[in-house]
């Protein structure tokens, strides 16, 4: 949860996002409100003008967070509609990857503080087992990949969303930071959960206790930002990794990114991390290991290509 950097004009980097709004002009795009059923969205309807945008791209689903006026911050409307996106993305067993942006230059600058400003409007759930996060979907533990594309601010609940990600890819001249520091609104979207195991204890603390702004070349040296582009290119990129990622095989692929987040949130010990590790991973082989080892031997992935026609 955190702060919104206000209403002011988004500039440049408005101007900067018109690249990544051509995802507009392809048929199919879809644009979701609190209003659309599940009815609309089978047969292929769609609302408009929604704090929400999605669109299908094969086996991927690209959504994005449309508040361009706020710098896309994030209000209850919006934490629910993420919500039911990423919800629906995870039960769809024919999608294999998401991606998650901002509209209009930024990908999110937060919760937006107008809101919490009226505190009786707001009703925060203090389980985090009954119901999602003030971010919306904050709290989940998604089964298949999600990429965040990162431009402009992702900062406080922003960066607390792009967390959530396996990988965030980043534009050169985005901020990332805690910048709810300054007003004494808390990290309550599992921002002291999931930074410190990203980029250790040290450098999350950093980040946590000071609020600084962090730039991309830092962010990446952490580990915060996996890829770091121009501006303009983080949806694309993140598109492209995407698609790389949908295109291995997927029981393998979950397998083993499901581990990986087991032995760090999860397991009491190391025995036990490489117990499910091997729980999980031996009924792969004859579902797709076998089968990925026969084309090895057949002549396709020598010299360590990863073509996808050829994989």
């Amino acid at each position: 949860m955190a702060l919104t950097l206000g209403r002011r004009s988004v500039g440049n980097g408005f101007r900067r996002a018109i690249h990544h709004m051509r995802l507009n002009s392809v048929k199919g795009q879809r644009f979701y409100n609190t209003t659309v059923s599940k009815e609309d969205r089978s047969s292929g309807n769609s609302g408009t003008g929604g704090t929400v945008v999605s669109e299908r791209r094969g086996v991927v689903m690209v959504i994005g967070i449309n508040r361009p006026e706020a710098r896309n911050a994030v209000n209850q409307e919006t934490a629910q509609r993420l919500t039911e996106e990423l919800t629906a993305f995870d039960k769809d067993n024919s999608l294999h990857a998401a991606v998650l942006y901002g509209v209009g230059g930024n990908f999110c600058a937060g919760f937006d503080l107008k809101e919490l400003a009226h505190a009786s409007s707001l009703k925060l759930e203090q389980d985090v087992r009954c119901s999602p996060g003030p971010m919306g979907p904050s709290r989940m533990r998604l089964s298949k990949p999600l990429i965040a594309a990162v431009s402009g601010y992702a900062v406080a609940g922003g960066l607390e969303l792009a967390l959530l990600a396996d990988l965030r890819v980043v534009e050169e001249s985005s901020i990332m930071g805690i910048f709810s520091r300054r007003f004494g609104v808390p990290l309550i979207d599992g921002g002291t959960v999931r930074l410190p195991q990203l980029i250790g204890l040290s450098r999350a603390l950093d980040l946590i206790l000071t609020g600084r702004p962090v730039k991309a070349q830092e962010a990446l040296t952490f580990g915060l930002a996996n890829r770091v582009v121009p501006d303009g290119q983080a949806l694309e990129v993140a598109l492209e990794l995407a698609e790389q990622i949908s295109a291995f095989p997927q029981l393998c692929l979950r397998a083993d990114r499901n581990s990986t987040y087991h032995a760090v949130f999860d397991s009491s010990s190391f025995t036990q991390a490489m117990q499910y590790e091997i729980d999980h991973g031996l009924p792969v082989i004859p579902a797709e290991a076998v089968t990925g080892a026969t084309k090895f031997s057949s002549g396709v992935g020598r010299g360590g290509t990863f073509s996808k026609s050829k994989l």
